[in-house]
């Protein structure tokens, strides 16, 4: 029996895919997004050691819970670096009979994201920037490894949701937005896109870790700017 770590876990998580869910917050994050919300969970060396068994427990005591929508949702930091792991957490999961989730920024990519993808009954793909030159600005990476991953979605049988978060001054303009709808179109689009206003909910544990928050000067994008951006994304050409 295989062992990970864990960040948290959020009992009666509703907004990480359908229904009631668990959400294990996986430790460990090869990204360096300005905005992380769980700035403490890149350490991966980090966090609570949990076997699989462990998990499985936790879900039957939060099964009762879920209904026929409900679920479990691995989140992080970001689960696929401990793909192996929760390869072996997903079968037991589905054995179960329990909807499962892996919301991912894909920004890990080989055969093993490609059994997960597979074995899950839903991906959550966060897309942080249609550019790769400001996806590196904002992320520290430029993304590659995220657009393989959607592009494998778009191939495979795995249901999917694209999100995005809508930065003030990264990722707010037409163009980027126009280039989110490109990336995302094809023969299999998504069942959801989401954009997600930008807030500063992260802020106090960068500063709990001694670290300067990154993106101090900028407010949440207006709601006004959040409808257009919408419309934008999701009208047809």
């Amino acid at each position: 029996m295989k062992t990970g770590r864990i960040h948290s876990i959020e009992s009666l998580g509703s907004l990480d895919g359908p229904g009631i869910r668990t959400v294990f917050f996986m430790q460990g994050c090869n990204m360096k997004c300005l905005y992380c919300h769980n700035r403490d969970s890149w350490d991966c060396r980090g966090g609570e050691v949990i076997s699989t068994g462990e998990i499985l427990s936790a879900v039957k005591s939060y099964r009762a819970y879920y209904g026929h929508t409900g679920g479990v949702t691995f989140s992080g930091g970001e689960p696929l670096l401990q793909s192996d792991f929760l390869l072996e957490v997903v079968t037991g999961l589905k054995d179960m009979g329990v909807h499962c989730a892996i919301d991912t920024s894909g920004s890990l990519y080989n055969g093993n994201t490609e059994r997960l993808i597979d074995q899950t009954d839903l991906v959550i793909l966060d897309i942080k920037h249609s550019d790769p030159h400001m996806y590196r600005t904002l992320c520290g990476s430029d993304g590659s490894a995220s657009f393989r991953t959607l592009e494998y979605l778009k191939k495979s049988r795995t249901p999917y949701w694209i999100r995005q978060v809508i930065v003030p001054g990264y990722t707010d303009s037409f163009q980027q937005i126009d280039m989110l709808k490109e990336l995302i179109m094809g023969k299999k689009s998504p069942e959801r896109v989401e954009l997600l206003p930008y807030h500063d909910g992260g802020k106090d544990k960068w500063i709990s870790l001694g670290q300067q928050y990154p993106l101090e000067a900028i407010g949440s994008p207006p709601s006004d700017l959040m409808s257009v951006l919408r419309t934008r994304l999701t009208s047809p050409s």
